[in-house]
Protein backbone atom coordinates (compact mmCIF):
# COMPACT_ATOMS: atom_id res chain seq x y z
CA UNK A 1 0.00 0.00 0.00
CA UNK A 2 1.41 3.20 -1.27
CA UNK A 3 0.92 6.52 1.43
CA UNK A 4 0.43 9.92 -0.48
CA UNK A 5 1.70 12.86 1.00
CA UNK A 6 -0.11 16.62 0.46
CA UNK A 7 1.64 19.06 -1.16
CA UNK A 8 2.90 20.77 2.16
CA UNK A 9 3.67 17.02 3.79
CA UNK A 10 6.28 17.32 0.34
CA UNK A 11 7.39 20.78 0.61
CA UNK A 12 8.23 20.28 4.81
CA UNK A 13 10.24 17.22 4.29
CA UNK A 14 12.26 18.94 1.44
CA UNK A 15 12.86 21.66 3.87
CA UNK A 16 14.10 19.66 6.82
CA UNK A 17 16.06 17.84 4.14
CA UNK A 18 17.82 21.02 2.80
CA UNK A 19 18.08 22.59 5.71
CA UNK A 20 20.32 19.54 7.23
CA UNK A 21 22.10 19.15 4.55
CA UNK A 22 23.19 23.45 4.74
CA UNK A 23 23.92 22.70 8.71
CA UNK A 24 26.14 19.40 7.03
CA UNK A 25 27.87 22.36 4.74
CA UNK A 26 28.46 24.99 7.32
CA UNK A 27 30.07 22.67 9.49
CA UNK A 28 32.43 21.17 7.30
CA UNK A 29 33.21 24.56 5.85
CA UNK A 30 34.13 26.05 9.46
CA UNK A 31 35.54 23.20 10.86
CA UNK A 32 38.16 22.90 7.81
CA UNK A 33 38.86 26.43 7.58
CA UNK A 34 41.08 26.31 10.42
CA UNK A 35 43.09 29.66 11.46
CA UNK A 36 46.58 29.22 13.00
CA UNK A 37 47.53 32.14 15.55
CA UNK A 38 50.67 33.34 14.28
CA UNK A 39 53.36 33.52 17.42
CA UNK A 40 55.10 36.69 17.01
CA UNK A 41 58.06 35.53 19.40
CA UNK A 42 61.13 36.60 17.47
CA UNK A 43 63.69 33.38 17.22
CA UNK A 44 66.07 35.42 15.26
CA UNK A 45 66.65 38.44 12.58
CA UNK A 46 67.05 37.41 9.30
CA UNK A 47 69.40 38.90 6.65
CA UNK A 48 68.23 40.27 3.91
CA UNK A 49 69.16 41.91 0.54
CA UNK A 50 67.10 44.60 -0.99
CA UNK A 51 66.68 43.64 -4.30
CA UNK A 52 67.18 46.60 -7.38
CA UNK A 53 64.75 46.17 -10.42
CA UNK A 54 67.91 45.26 -12.34
CA UNK A 55 67.87 42.31 -9.97
CA UNK A 56 64.68 41.01 -10.01
CA UNK A 57 63.74 37.79 -11.50
CA UNK A 58 61.84 38.67 -14.83
CA UNK A 59 58.92 36.61 -13.67
CA UNK A 60 58.49 38.33 -10.45
CA UNK A 61 59.39 41.80 -12.22
CA UNK A 62 56.02 40.77 -14.44
CA UNK A 63 54.40 40.51 -11.22
CA UNK A 64 55.12 43.91 -9.76
CA UNK A 65 54.48 45.58 -12.81
CA UNK A 66 51.10 44.01 -13.09
CA UNK A 67 49.60 44.41 -9.36
CA UNK A 68 51.78 48.34 -8.92
CA UNK A 69 49.58 50.92 -9.11
CA UNK A 70 47.14 49.23 -6.09
CA UNK A 71 48.85 48.50 -3.04
CA UNK A 72 49.94 44.91 -2.99
CA UNK A 73 51.81 42.48 -0.41
CA UNK A 74 53.23 39.05 -1.83
CA UNK A 75 55.88 36.70 -1.71
CA UNK A 76 57.87 34.62 -4.34
CA UNK A 77 59.93 31.79 -4.19
CA UNK A 78 62.76 30.95 -7.07
CA UNK A 79 64.81 27.48 -6.12
CA UNK A 80 67.12 28.77 -4.09
CA UNK A 81 65.79 32.10 -2.08
CA UNK A 82 62.49 33.98 -0.84
CA UNK A 83 60.94 36.82 -2.03
CA UNK A 84 59.24 39.34 -0.07
CA UNK A 85 57.42 42.41 -1.86
CA UNK A 86 55.41 45.36 -0.81
CA UNK A 87 54.12 48.22 -2.99
CA UNK A 88 52.18 50.90 -1.75
CA UNK A 89 50.28 51.60 -5.43
CA UNK A 90 50.73 55.06 -7.48
CA UNK A 91 51.50 58.32 -5.52
CA UNK A 92 51.25 61.64 -7.00
CA UNK A 93 55.14 62.78 -7.02
CA UNK A 94 58.48 61.07 -6.62
CA UNK A 95 60.81 61.23 -3.82
CA UNK A 96 58.92 57.80 -1.58
CA UNK A 97 60.89 55.94 0.26
CA UNK A 98 60.39 52.88 1.69
CA UNK A 99 61.93 51.68 4.69
CA UNK A 100 62.55 47.89 5.96
CA UNK A 101 61.53 47.65 10.19
CA UNK A 102 62.17 44.27 10.58
CA UNK A 103 62.70 40.59 8.93
CA UNK A 104 62.86 37.72 11.88
CA UNK A 105 61.84 34.62 12.35
CA UNK A 106 58.85 32.95 14.84
CA UNK A 107 58.18 29.47 15.15
CA UNK A 108 55.34 29.46 12.46
CA UNK A 109 55.90 32.75 10.13
CA UNK A 110 58.33 35.30 8.74
CA UNK A 111 57.48 38.73 10.24
CA UNK A 112 58.51 41.33 7.94
CA UNK A 113 57.63 45.52 8.27
CA UNK A 114 57.97 48.72 6.48
CA UNK A 115 56.71 51.79 6.31
CA UNK A 116 56.72 54.27 3.32
CA UNK A 117 58.52 57.43 3.85
CA UNK A 118 56.97 60.25 1.67
CA UNK A 119 59.20 63.63 0.65
CA UNK A 120 59.88 66.32 2.83
CA UNK A 121 57.87 69.19 1.90
CA UNK A 122 61.00 71.53 1.18
CA UNK A 123 61.85 68.69 -1.07
CA UNK A 124 62.33 69.16 -5.01
CA UNK A 125 60.63 66.19 -6.25
CA UNK A 126 59.39 65.08 -9.63
CA UNK A 127 55.28 66.05 -10.69
CA UNK A 128 55.09 62.29 -12.31
CA UNK A 129 53.36 59.32 -10.99
CA UNK A 130 55.16 57.24 -9.05
CA UNK A 131 54.69 53.44 -7.73
CA UNK A 132 57.17 52.97 -4.71
CA UNK A 133 57.82 49.15 -3.92
CA UNK A 134 60.29 47.16 -2.41
CA UNK A 135 61.62 43.75 -3.23
CA UNK A 136 63.50 41.96 -0.22
CA UNK A 137 65.59 38.55 -1.04
CA UNK A 138 66.19 36.32 1.98
CA UNK A 139 66.70 32.71 2.41
CA UNK A 140 64.31 30.61 1.49
CA UNK A 141 61.83 29.35 4.26
CA UNK A 142 59.20 27.50 3.95
CA UNK A 143 56.81 29.56 6.45
CA UNK A 144 54.43 32.06 5.88
CA UNK A 145 54.59 35.73 5.54
CA UNK A 146 53.37 37.97 8.06
CA UNK A 147 53.38 41.54 6.45
CA UNK A 148 52.98 44.23 9.75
Amino acid sequence: MRTWLKGNQCQGILMKRLSLLLICLITIILTGCKSEKADVKKIKDLEFTVVEDADVPEELMSLITEKKAEAFKMTFKSEDYLYIIVGYGAKPTGGYSIAVNEVFLTSNAIYFDTDLIGPEEAESVSEVVTHPYIVVKTEKIDKRVVFK
